[in-house]
């Protein structure tokens, strides 16, 4: 693992100006863009296996390779973990499946991420848990409307409910995704910088990769509960 990533870099100082107006469109209308097709598949074989299992379900929300699908599996036994990408370069990166190393109570779906949400929305599933693990930050200014908290799919990922966790290397995304949840729900999430050493079990490569290159990060939980008709 290199010790080369460069921190965020962006021009926005602070909360996004439009920020608010954003999340408030979304709240107030639904969405109405159609399901792919491959995302509706991906998502039968998902509650094939979800219902087969019958424990608590844990969404791994852009999970990559897969590594942080792993560790949950391990944390959390007795669920069942799913693990969502739409990249099948980053799901095939684990080789070790291929030795039959891969947790039984853990898959890997390839899905467009918004559909699937959407898709489990609609099908009324309450995960225990929900992680997004360091997501795409989209720095720049002009692409608010593309980080989840301002997209029009977040409050369909609020409605999901279970403890939702989010993890960041950038403060700015922690802090609107914060703002964010507020606005809709009325609770403000609690934010706190994580304790790692170099000898902590990483979530992911890109935690591990972000700690030895010496950035802070940040970690956000809550328990949302807002209702929507959203799909």
């Amino acid at each position: 693992m290199f010790a080369n990533s460069t921190p965020v870099y962006s021009t926005q100082e602070g909360l996004h100006p439009d920020l608010a107006l954003h999340v408030q469109r979304a709240l107030d209308n639904d969405w109405r863009r159609p399901i792919a097709e491959h995302t509706r598949g991906a998502f039968d074989e998902a509650q094939q296996f979800y219902q087969a299992h019958g424990g608590p379900l844990i969404l791994d929300a852009g999970c990559g390779t897969g590594r942080s699908t792993r560790r949950l599996a391990r944390d959390y036994p007795n669920a069942c973990v799913l693990g969502i990408d739409r990249s099948a370069d980053r799901l095939s990166r684990d080789y070790t499946r291929e030795l039959g190393d891969f947790p039984d109570n853990a898959l890997l779906v390839r899905a467009d991420l918004v559909d699937f949400w959407r898709l489990a929305h609609l099908a009324g599933w309450r995960p225990e848990r929900h992680c997004i693990f360091y997501p795409n930050p989209y720095p720049k200014a002009s692409q608010l409307k593309r980080r989840w908290h301002a997209h029009p799919v977040f409050p369909v990922i609020l409605a999901l409910g279970g403890v939702l966790e989010l993890r960041s290397n950038w403060q700015i995304y922690v802090e609107e995704f914060a703002c964010a949840v507020k606005q809709a729900t009325g609770q403000m999430p609690g934010i706190e910088t994580l304790s790692l050493t170099p000898d902590s079990d990483f979530i992911s490569a890109f935690e591990h990769k972000y700690f030895d290159s010496g950035h802070t990060l940040w970690r956000l939980q809550c328990s949302p509960s807002v209702s929507t008709s959203k799909s």
